[in-house]
């Protein structure tokens, strides 16, 4: 089997996906036309060419301008189902997306429009696609700790859809501690807790994100390997990492592929795993992430298995059904 028949066929879990992130520029003129909005960009191509960015904050800032073509449930579920497809191509069997409802209802959009959308075609995906999925809500954390307990509260309702809570958006400046109160509440309500860290914010930010906010895992902490206590942390309490490399280097935390650190995340025997984050607007979805990232760090068929099987030891799957996958992978 080839280097690229291994990727194409191993069975992979995506645990690092913004929902929003997936809203490619021909679904953004379907919908913009759909919803009578006028977008400022006048074709596909002048879309793509704006997605050029320089750091974090350049891209959230087209990133939220694109979500507000999203305006019903339909629109939800068609960006969600887009996506699963990709999923399918790839070989993604079990994905765990993330959505931002404040982005949505700060400008009018109903809470439960956006979750019964996306769950819709959530469960259209596992019937028709055999493709297992959860939800998990994140708060921005460039608005305040109030903002994101009243979307919490809002979520209650919708405990039975939504697994988890995260935290996502600008990071520096906004650190995990702001939103200890937030998690403490939602964690006694049940949900699991996972938080961005360690992309653009240094060590303490996941120190914080264990710490205070008690995450199962950490979305992104590319950083880690700044601090060795923490490495060794990670690696003892096999605290998973939600590595985005191609989201990684767009958004300048490395200036080329070649310089990632996911080898050495490995190297350390740390629960790295490889997701695709925006994918609309990073320019590739698992296999593409996998295939470019294994060529540049010249990765070999054991490390590729490995990725995949952490794909599925950090997923919130029960036991058996990542014994099921993990299996699977060994027999390839």
């Amino acid at each position: 089997m080839s280097f690229e028949q291994l990727i194409k066929s191993i069975p992979k879990a995506e645990l690092h996906l913004h929902i929003e992130g997936s809203l490619e520029p021909e679904l953004m003129f379907h919908l913009a036309k759909r919803n009578n909005i006028s977008l400022r960009f006048k074709s596909v191509e002048e879309v793509r060419a704006a997605y050029q960015f320089t750091n974090l904050q350049t891209f959230l800032d087209i990133y939220y301008e694109g979500a507000g073509v999203l305006q019903t449930k339909q629109d939800f579920y068609d960006l969600t189902m887009d996506y699963l497809h990709r999923c399918k191509a790839d070989n993604v069997v079990h994905t765990e997306i993330f959505f931002d409802p404040q982005t949505h209802t700060d400008r009018g959009i109903a809470f439960s429009t956006v979750v019964e959308g996306i769950h819709q075609a959530l469960a259209d995906g596992k019937k028709n696609l055999g493709i297992s999925s959860h939800m998990i809500m994140c708060f921005l954390r460039h608005l305040d700790e109030a903002s994101a307990m009243r979307t919490l509260d809002q979520a209650m309702e919708f405990k039975d859809k939504i697994i988890g809570v995260g935290l996502d958006s600008s990071e520096v400046g906004h650190p995990p501690s702001k939103f200890k109160r937030v998690f403490g509440k939602a964690l006694e309500a049940g949900f699991k807790t996972v938080a961005h860290a360690g992309e653009e914010g240094d060590p303490s930010y996941i120190w914080e994100a264990i710490k205070l906010l008690h995450v199962e895992r950490i979305d992104h902490g590319v950083r880690c390997l700044e601090d060795e206590m923490l490495v060794e942390y990670l690696g003892l309490n096999r605290i998973p990492l939600t590595v985005c490399p191609y989201s990684n280097v767009k958004l300048k935390v490395f200036k080329k592929l070649e310089d990632h650190n996911l080898k050495k995340l490995l190297d350390r025997d740390l629960v790295a795993t490889i997701n695709s984050d925006d994918p609309a607007y990073f320019g590739g979805y698992m296999n593409e992430n996998f295939l470019g990232t294994a060529q540049a760090l010249d990765l070999a068929a054991p490390e590729i298995k490995k990725l995949a099987f952490n794909s599925f030891e950090a997923s919130f799957l029960q036991r058996e059904q990542k014994d099921q996958w993990i299996l699977k992978i060994k027999t390839l």
